[in-house]
């Protein structure tokens, strides 16, 4: 298959072109000319969205274990441009984490469904202080033979782990643990020196940026300034509540490249106002806006990635640098770069067509139109 006539993304730029596709695998990148399958009539050819933290959407949890919820989950994420996820997890008891594990290792991709591409623990291992919306009785102190259990329930599935690096064990955890899948430092009071004790130990990412840490301070630059220090990836949530524009544009300008775009989104994206739930906790969604019930603290998103996009673009973030924030970056992020995130020959043909106003027009898994 050929999809000609694009505007392809390639290398942070926009290139009138074509590709070619065989076996689900990008096999050649020419020019706009070539005659083709697919006349994509000079729409942008980008990427599939990575999303690395996710909780879930159409009222379905990763963190429910349910079988029957994935699917649903899959599809949902498929439908708004992502074609790869990371099932992010919330701070529970091992119980009720290890069949969610089982549940997630044992997913197949629907045929019209985004990829499970792993897995984001986002906790246990947080600070009591900065927990947020995550339950305090099920938070545990770093432990990695917790884990190690965790992962292998997973099949070796997890590509992300939040971690506070200032509880006890911190540090340890993070040498342990930084060599099976990249660390992130979040849900945390960590001040500056221990934020890069952290990076130094093999931490090299930062969960939600500016959300569940301290504030960037001039005299106390804490996570955020240790982040830009060592070269870290670090999240943001873009969807116009948990972050100002004008901290986007700051975070952008700061950190690039290295700038991740994520949904952070929960079982109520997708869904009407009203009560939810959130790993035990009830949450409620105003007008799109999630809370921890009786609260103003926010709990999540109800967004996704084509939304944050085109938000993003409307808050003056150039359209190239929004779409590496959506798709390499988060790959590179989480070690996936080698497979997904570009479109470059022997990547998985994960492709969306998007119109001039950045609505979806079409999307490819694996080189098969799946919408």
């Amino acid at each position: 298959m050929i999809i000609g006539n694009a505007n392809v993304f390639v290398d942070g730029k926009f290139q009138k072109g074509s590709v070619a596709v065989e076996n689900g695998v990008i096999t050649a990148i020419g020019p706009a000319s070539w005659s083709c399958d697919v006349d994509a009539e000079g729409r942008y050819l980008v990427p599939g969205f990575v999303d690395v933290h996710t909780h879930g959407a159409m009222n379905e949890d990763f963190s429910d274990g349910k079988p029957e919820g994935l699917p649903t989950l899959s599809r949902y994420f498929a439908a708004h441009g992502v074609t790869s996820f990371l099932a992010t997890t919330m701070t529970l008891k091992e119980e009720v984490l290890t069949p969610a594990m089982h549940t997630i290792r044992d997913f197949v991709r629907p045929a019209d469904g985004a990829k499970c591409a792993g897995i984001h623990l986002e906790g246990p291992f947080l600070s009591y202080a900065k927990r947020g919306a995550q339950a305090a009785e099920n938070l545990h102190k770093p432990d990695a033979d917790l884990f190690r259990r965790l992962n292998e329930a997973s099949g070796n599935q997890v590509r992300l782990v939040t971690v506070a690096p200032e509880e006890e064990g911190g540090l340890d955890f993070i040498r342990a643990v930084s060599p099976v899948c990249t660390v992130s430092i979040g849900h945390t009071t960590a001040d500056y020196d221990t934020a890069m004790a952290a990076y130094a130990a093999g931490a090299s990412h930062a969960t939600h940026l500016f959300n569940g840490m301290p504030p960037l301070h001039h005299r106390e630059p804490g996570v955020i300034g240790a982040a830009f220090d060592s070269g870290a990836t670090v999240e943001l949530i873009c969807d116009g509540l948990h972050i100002h524009p004008s901290a986007i544009r700051t975070a952008h300008r700061l950190f690039g490249e290295k700038l991740v775009i994520i949904s952070d989104s929960l079982r109520c994206a997708g869904m009407p106002d009203g009560p939810y739930e959130l790993g035990g906790q009830p949450i409620e969604m105003k007008n799109g806006k999630a809370t921890l019930q009786g609260t103003d603290t926010l709990a999540g998103s109800s967004s996704n990635l084509l939304a944050e996009l085109q938000n993003v673009v409307a808050f003056g973030i150039p359209l190239e640098d929004a779409l590496t924030a959506v798709t390499s970056a988060p790959a590179k992020a989480v070690r996936l770069d080698g497979e997904i995130g570009s479109i470059a020959v022997d990547k998985r043909a994960d492709l969306l067509l998007l119109n001039p106003d950045l609505t979806l027009h079409a999307v490819y898994v694996d080189g098969e139109q799946i919408i």
